[in-house]
């Protein structure tokens, strides 16, 4: 990324809510593994769509569970269900080299997103 691109994502990112970053790095990542799934597209890079999701889930699943978080006990049992699905999902799409393997990641981030943004 250039440095002005770099410098005009931080500034638009500034002015982000909580659930505007979460939902804008959660559709981000949907984006990512959309294009893994492409006809064509290399094992590498599904990989490392795979990778990127995983780690993302990782923070979100680890911001739930935090003892401090603010949201409530239902909502942050049924983040660590959703994102223990995507670990186990992500597993299974990382040796399956079915591109639609890939749909029901990129359809909770693009749920969850919405969800954020609504």
């Amino acid at each position: 990324m250039s440095k002005a691109a770099t410098a005009y994502a931080a500034h638009a990112r500034a002015g982000m809510t909580g659930r505007d970053l979460d939902a804008s790095a959660l559709l981000k990542a949907a984006a990512r593994l959309q294009e893994a799934a492409a006809p064509g597209a290399s094992r590498a890079a599904r990989d490392e769509a795979l990778t990127h999701n995983r780690r993302l889930w990782t923070v979100l699943a680890g911001a739930a569970l935090d003892p401090a978080s603010p949201l409530p006990e239902t909502l942050r049992g049924s983040i660590a269900t959703l994102a223990n699905f995507v670990f186990n999902h992500t597993i299974r799409a990382m040796s399956e080299p079915a591109p639609q393997a890939l749909t029901p990641l990129i359809a909770i981030n693009r749920e969850i997103a919405a969800g954020l943004r609504g």
